[in-house]
């Protein structure tokens, strides 16, 4: 273990760039891991670690602790004071432990068989990995991010994912039309129009491309094209839309439901 202590050591000038730039991020090839969950669900996968980093505060930890003996020998660990860790830290409230990993290369392109998720723009770090770690968990193994969405691998984005990264294959800057070419089901737009179908009335127990846009914003014209048919989540008529995280696990479990009562009345 490395005991560091200034800000002026080039490890925490580069971890404190990690945290803050999508450019020093690509530049370097590499991002952080926030927080002993999210270390955890990376050694769970066995996604390599490049570096540890932890406080004062987090080498009190026994969760923390348990990492340590969990990873690699081979890992290099720096120790930093709280105050140089929360400089370094990507959250206002840092967790104790960090870690660095390679940011991963794109997926292979191959054709879609299964159920993708097409995020359009999408800017927020909460909602995209809300969005996700909520794909993952329906089963969804492909996400697709158009060029105008956060970056996937940010260290905020990788938080709110809880370790979902781990299980999908996301596609960054994807042309959606290109890659949606041939997409053997529906492409379903979740939008709001007059022509759009209420979801609970859509066939949904099949592969589904799914298409979500920007907060506010919605779809832009040239992703909400691609659709071949649109649905309106049915709600109270005094609230006006959904956070598009909310739509996304509504959709997405609506979808979940209607697979396992086929496959219940196949059993």
């Amino acid at each position: 273990m490395k005991a560091i202590t200034s800000r002026e050591n080039p490890a925490v000038r580069r971890l404190h760039a990690l945290a803050d730039s999508a450019r020093e991020r690509r530049k370097y090839g590499e991002t952080l891991l926030d927080g002993a969950h999210l270390v955890a669900a990376a050694l769970d996968a066995h996604w390599p670690l490049k570096e540890l980093v932890v406080s004062d505060h987090g080498l009190a930890q026994d969760e923390i602790q348990a990492l340590f003996t969990r990873a690699d020998a081979a890992v290099p660990v720096l120790h930093l004071p709280d105050r140089l860790f929360a400089h370094v830290s990507p959250v206002d409230t840092p967790s104790g432990v960090l870690a660095v990993i390679d940011l991963p290369p794109p997926p292979a392109p191959a054709p879609f068989t299964g159920t993708v998720v097409v995020l359009d723009g999408v800017q927020d770090a909460g909602n995209l990995g809300t969005i996700l770690r909520t794909a993952a968990a329906a089963g969804v193994a492909d996400v697709l991010l158009t060029p105008g969405c956060a970056q996937a691998w940010a260290p905020r984005v990788l938080r709110a994912g809880m370790g979902a990264h781990f299980a999908l294959r996301i596609h960054e800057q994807a042309d959606a039309a290109a890659r949606l070419e041939g997409f053997p089901g529906p492409v379903i737009a979740a939008a709001l129009g007059v022509d759009a179908r209420p979801l609970y009335d859509v066939d949904l127990a099949r592969p589904v491309a799914w298409l979500f846009g920007a907060e506010g914003q919605g779809l832009s014209p040239g992703v909400a094209a691609l659709a071949s048919e649109t649905i309106v989540i049915p709600m109270n008529a005094a609230v006006e839309s959904l956070n598009v995280g909310a739509a996304a696990a509504v959709c997405l479990f609506e979808q979940v439901r209607q697979a396992r009562k086929t496959e219940g009345h196949r059993g």
